[in-house]
């Protein structure tokens, strides 16, 4: 009864968090736009401020939303399915397969000119890429960890695919055209800047998609967390379970990569840094807490990519990373049980 009190002052911080976040996204750049002039541009005509904040600032605002809660839901989902820690979209390789049937997409180009073009102006087949190349490689990683008990030698598998993929990925590379090249390399880079409000629409109604199939397998999440056979005990299917967490991590991950690139770390750290601010394994709690935390990350690393007052923009990936490394070096460290 004591510890409801801390739960209801935490979620507050973390809702003030993500809104004061989202009105400094949308408040800094390189126009600096002054505090009456963004609440007038939000309700009312005010010239070039309405088209930069309606038409850029918002939609980009609203994609580090959708794309944060995305791939922290879809990190929290499957560290508790393999209950480990260093569990993640990026370390298992379901980000580079996603990354390698978009790089067939885009890189497409030299065998069919004009063919990468078609396909990459339509939001939906990049998108359906994205979510099957993802969806595929984690289902081979559910697949072999039938066989492969260990978390550790799994995780070894996860990144030997990885790399397996990455190395498909740089083939088509070394063989493609200049212009498609510059376009695949620019996507890696990483960037919520490049949703207009088709996309964002596209992007919504995916990620919408999979965080609903996660949410609606709480009870399931929760029986995995204390173990197979505990979960059998409360008649979860776990063969149902696995597939329906698979579509939904896919259908994040792939849609979120798909729009904004291969985004590191953000579903790695966000579990663990909101599961330091609140100490509870209830994922019915723990997955709005970790969309706000996601969300919240990603648009705090917006705002330091965009270096407010100036042209230039970061590799959104640079900041992630920047943040994200940190804790996993913390992780390692502190977990005892993680061995090399």
């Amino acid at each position: 009864m004591k510890r409801q009190p801390a739960f209801w002052i935490q979620s507050l911080i973390l809702a003030v968090l993500l809104v004061g976040l989202f009105v400094a996204n949308i408040s800094l750049g390189s126009v600096s736009i002054p505090f009456t002039n963004l609440l007038t541009g939000l309700l009312a005509d005010e010239g070039i401020y309405t088209d930069i904040i309606w038409q850029f600032r918002i939609p980009k605002a609203l994609t580090c939303i959708l794309a944060g809660s995305g791939l922290a839901t879809g990190g929290l989902l499957m560290q508790t399915l393999f209950r480990n820690p260093m569990a993640g979209p990026d370390v298992l390789g379901l980000t580079s397969g996603a990354s390698l049937l978009v790089a067939i997409i885009l890189l497409v180009g030299q065998f069919n000119v004009g063919l990468s073009d078609t396909l990459f102006q339509n939001p939906w087949s990049i998108a359906i890429a994205a979510s099957l190349g993802g969806a595929m490689v984690f289902i081979l990683i559910i697949s072999i960890a039938n066989y492969v008990k260990d978390n550790t030698s799994l995780l070894i598998i996860g990144l030997m695919i990885s790399a397996a993929t990455s190395s498909v990925v740089s083939v088509l590379q070394f063989t493609s055209q200049a212009d498609d090249l510059q376009i695949f390399l620019i996507w890696t880079l990483g960037s919520v800047g490049g949703t207009g409000w088709r996309e964002l629409g596209v992007l919504a109604v995916v990620v919408g998609l999979g965080i609903s199939i996660g949410y609606g397998l709480v009870k399931s999440l929760n029986g995995l967390l204390l173990g197979d056979n505990y979960a059998r005990n409360l008649n979860i299917n776990l063969g149902r379970s696995r597939f329906w967490i698979v579509v939904a991590t896919g259908l994040l991950t792939g849609a979120v990569t798909a729009f904004c690139g291969p985004i590191a770390f953000v579903g790695l750290a966000v579990p663990h840094l909101i599961r330091l601010l609140i100490p509870i394994t209830n994922h019915k709690i723990l997955i709005p807490a970790v969309m706000a935390g996601g969300a919240s990350l990603l648009l705090l690393c917006d705002i330091l990519a965009q270096l407010p007052g100036s042209i230039q923009v970061l590799p959104l990936n640079a900041v992630t990373s920047l943040i994200g490394a940190p804790v996993v070096i913390w992780l390692v460290i502190k977990s005892k049980r993680i061995s090399v």
